[in-house]
């Protein structure tokens, strides 16, 4: 009887390992296949709204398709060129419309090709601000800019700077207005904050 229970409390620790092993198994197996899923859903960014423009940098990504993805400047026409492509239209799209468009052409070509389109540089939308502040010149208008983060991005006033006379100049309907700007009232939340529109100049007096 005490070899009978020998015999059977050895089987028992033989089995017992050999099943702890058959999860371990099954487990590398998953850890190998979850990179294969996940490279099958790239996802491209929200759209911004942002409208493309001439002399914009544009970094257009093809998935797995290193000799047409690259980082490329949109011509004064407004187009790109791209390799299968060739000249496409840019100015005046979204990035995420832009993608679509490359997306559509490179279905001749291509199967299932996944384009994510990203606006690296914005130089098409530009505001100025010159006059009494740190630094003058151009800045990109980003999606939303006011006169006070403009002003901000310039630095500040030098100690000359006449802050009860600021005013932007804005063409509009082929003439130019001049629009006053109350300063010190926007800064105490008295006024609101005036939207920047491309072509826009700040002047500090």
């Amino acid at each position: 009887m005490n070899k009978i229970c020998g015999f059977f409390l050895a089987g028992l620790l033989v089995a017992i390992p050999a099943q702890a092993q058959q999860p371990q198994g099954n487990s590398d197996q998953q850890a190998s296949t979850a990179p294969k899923a996940a490279e099958t859903s790239p996802k491209a960014p929200a759209d911004s709204g942002y409208k493309i423009g001439p002399q914009d940098v544009l970094q257009i990504d093809v998935w797995k398709e290193p000799e047409i993805t690259r980082s490329i400047p949109v011509r004064p026409d407004g187009k790109i060129s791209l390799p299968l492509l060739n000249d496409i239209q840019a100015a005046g799209l979204t990035a995420m419309e832009l993608a679509t468009n490359i997306r559509e052409g490179l279905e001749k070509y291509l199967n299932n090709p996944q384009v994510t389109v990203i606006v690296t540089q914005i130089n098409s939308q530009r505001v100025f601000v010159t006059g009494e502040v740190a630094r003058s010149g151009a800045m990109p208008l980003l999606p939303g800019m006011t006169a006070l983060q403009a002003l901000s991005s310039a630095g500040g006033f030098t100690q000359f700077a006449r802050t009860k006379s600021i005013y932007i100049l804005r063409n509009q309907n082929g003439k130019q207005d001049k629009i006053p700007y109350a300063y010190k009232d926007v800064l105490k939340g008295k006024k609101e904050d005036v939207a920047l529109q491309p072509g826009d100049v700040i002047v500090v007096p």
